[in-house]
């Protein structure tokens, strides 16, 4: 499942050791101060462990990819679209 790979990434990728999967709510903003807090060097490292991990090329595409980064659900519906449009 997608979303459950996203929220690992989250984790693993942005190096939040107190943190597990499990503890990344797929509805919570990420980069708000409600939400889990991340910065825009988080982006840009969660952005890099998207196009490593799911072979994508958000390369130019920044303003148009922002907006999929607000919720670990958002993100992994972003993913899975991108994954099944053809290349």
């Amino acid at each position: 499942m997608i979303l459950r790979e996203i929220q690992e990434l989250i984790v693993t990728s942005l190096n939040l050791p107190d943190m597990t999967a499990d503890d990344v709510d797929p509805d919570q903003r990420l980069f708000d101060g409600d939400g889990l807090g991340l910065d825009s060097i988080d982006a840009l490292e969660l952005g890099v462990a998207l196009q490593e991990r799911f072979k994508l090329n958000l390369k130019g595409r920044t303003e148009e990819v922002r907006e999929h980064f607000e919720t670990a659900r958002s993100l992994a519906n972003f993913v899975e679209s991108e994954l099944a449009s053809p290349a």
